[in-house]
């Protein structure tokens, strides 16, 4: 069984952490997963920059920019992760937009990430439709889930769909916005959330974008199976290094 889905059947309130490969410098992705791993990290998104990153706020997006300065790239990444099982075992996912990905060429690199040990994949810009029809048989070939994301604009047809094909976990976007940390939901969200529910899909939800903190960490987890958080754990590495990890995992999850 893949290791995403034995974290899903074995824990609720997972708590998922986004960080951005090669930032703040080069070298970091390995230490910062192992950090993550012993501060109590259910689950890990590496983001593989990209330079053009559509559904990323201003504090993923200037991570991005730059750790593609620092020399990141898909091969680079690989290269730093080829050992990373012999020391961590949560479920590690790569995130990123298509173009390199197809760049690279998508069989090689889901081969490239069967070797590593990587679980999945979460592709903002790879339409569920498209996946099913062009690429679905090349992931599950390596062993690798798709996660696809929902709004609060998409549809009831179409998290059907999505439900339908999903492997895994669905990433549940908390608003209709760009990535960002917040502070709390509104009534908004937390209808939104209700609605997802009572539909009972056979895939669990993980939510994203604007999780910050233990308020919003709890307020997100009471209704889904675990949250992610990215933009507030960017700032903290900005600001405090690898040192700050512990502190922050253990103020979400205290």
């Amino acid at each position: 069984m893949n290791r995403i889905n034995r974290k899903l059947e074995a824990s609720n309130k997972l708590l998922s952490i986004y960080f951005t490969a090669g930032y703040p410098d080069l070298e970091n992705t390995v230490p910062i997963i192992e950090q993550l791993e012993k501060s109590g990290v259910d689950m890990l998104e590496i983001g593989l920059p990209f330079s053009d990153p559509l559904a990323d706020g201003p504090t993923i997006q200037a991570s991005s920019t730059k750790a593609l300065k620092n020399g990141m790239s898909s091969e680079k990444l690989f290269e730093q992760l080829k050992n990373i099982r012999k020391t961590v075992e949560i479920p590690l996912i790569i995130m990123g937009y298509f173009n390199p990905i197809l760049q690279y060429g998508v069989e090689k690199f889901c081969q490239k990430c069967q070797e590593i040990g990587i679980d999945g994949l979460i592709i903002p810009d790879l339409p569920v439709d498209v996946y099913h029809q062009e690429y679905q048989e090349v992931f599950e070939k390596y062993n690798l889930i798709n996660i696809f994301l929902i709004t609060p604009q998409t549809s009831k047809e179409r998290i059907e769909l999505i439900d339908s094909v999903s492997k895994g976990f669905i990433y549940m976007v908390s608003s209709a916005s760009v990535t960002g940390a917040k502070n709390t939901f509104g009534d908004a969200q937390t209808d939104y959330f209700k609605k997802v529910e009572a539909m009972n899909l056979k895939a669990p939800q993980i939510v994203g974008f604007g999780i910050s903190n233990k308020e919003t960490f709890e307020s997100a987890t009471e209704y889904t199976k675990g949250a992610i958080i990215g933009s507030a754990f960017i700032k903290v590495v900005t600001e405090k290094g690898i040192s700050g990890i512990d502190p922050f995992v253990k103020s979400i999850l205290s």
